[in-house]
């Protein structure tokens, strides 16, 4: 063999791994979209556990494209598209109704799992539950009756409260949803002898204002409804229930864990690892429409003693019995 034939075949056999290499198709890419907050970490946790049980690993099968709201909503819109420029394989969306409804205004096409959203059918999410239909999936955390279990929860663990307030957020849901959640929890309050009093809060810098408000009126206790931006103002709200010496009750323990006083709902952690359950089907080939919404599965009820005793609760024996856990 002359000298150059070797040279050159030595130098095509060197390029045969490159080459390969070349060929090997890209990692498959999920576009997080969230709200961020100061636990993030905890549902990131369990969306990665949910990626291994369907057998995916960042970084090693599988890239993971973060984008945070930073608590502001309004950035949804923007930060979805950027996904969608980018042409991630599948978009799990993490901050509430807002951002499952900006990714699927963003995009027709690209599978969209949310983590919790509130009713996605009358929110215009999906057409139904088990036949969600187009490209949008995922979990619902509202059941029909569970305002009502917190107001039950209210009447049992300070039965002399005749008077109610329900903080919520507004601008979360459409009007139509809200006027019915509304309409539902009222009935459950009078079903239950007591007031119910609404009150609403749209940023962080209208609680104060808003607190004052429950005391002026005289509310014995408190419903916060769910929502992302309250999420991250958790220990605000529950520094400020302290402070007007209203007991409160929330649908998630992060809250509790912050001081206030009690919990019940869905363990939104599990949800997170479900999702990513849903996303890595997705990424198998399975598509959006074949996968029901499913709610909850498992709810937890949380009470925190130290909160109680501060507040000159005395929270009955039979419904410490039934918490799941107990913050002394």
């Amino acid at each position: 063999m002359k000298r150059r034939d070797f040279i050159a075949a030595i130098g095509g056999a060197a390029a045969l791994p490159l080459a390969a290499r070349a060929q090997q198709p890209a990692m498959p890419v999920i576009g997080y979209l969230g709200m961020g907050s100061s636990d993030t970490e905890v549902f990131l946790a369990a969306f990665r556990q949910g990626l291994s049980e369907a057998g995916y690993a960042e970084g090693q099968n599988v890239t993971i494209d973060y984008r945070w709201a930073e608590g502001n909503p309004e950035r949804f819109p923007a930060l979805a598209a950027e996904l969608v420029m980018l042409k991630v394989h599948v978009i799990l969306t993490t901050g509430g109704t807002l951002a499952a409804i900006a990714a699927k205004r963003a995009t027709a096409t690209i599978p969209i799992v949310f983590a919790a959203v509130g009713d996605p059918v009358a929110e215009g999410l999906v057409v139904s539950l088990a036949r969600p239909g187009g490209n949008v999936t995922g979990f619902s955390i509202t059941l029909p009756d569970l305002i009502g279990k917190l107001l039950e929860l209210v009447k049992e663990a300070v039965p002399g409260a005749s008077r109610v307030a329900l903080l919520f957020k507004p601008d979360t849901m459409p009007d139509r949803v809200r006027e019915a959640r509304l309409k539902e929890a009222d009935a459950s309050a009078r079903a239950l002898g007591m007031e119910l009093q609404v009150f609403e809060a749209r940023e962080r810098g209208d609680f104060d204002g808003v607190f004052s408000d429950m005391s002026s009126a005289r509310a014995g206790a408190l419903v916060v409804w769910p929502t992302p931006v309250f999420q991250l103002e958790r220990r605000r709200l529950a520094d400020l229930a302290a402070e007007h010496r209203l007991p409160a009750v929330f649908q998630s323990r992060n809250y509790v864990e912050a001081g206030g006083l009690m919990s019940y709902g869905p363990n939104l952690p599990d949800l997170s690892r479900r999702a990513a359950i849903y996303v890595g089907k997705i990424l198998q080939g399975t598509k959006p429409s074949d996968l029901p919404v499913e709610q909850p599965t498992k709810f937890e009820l949380v009470i925190n003693l130290k909160t109680a005793r501060a507040l000159g609760v005395v929270v009955p024996a039979s419904l410490l019995a039934r918490a799941d856990e107990v913050i002394e």
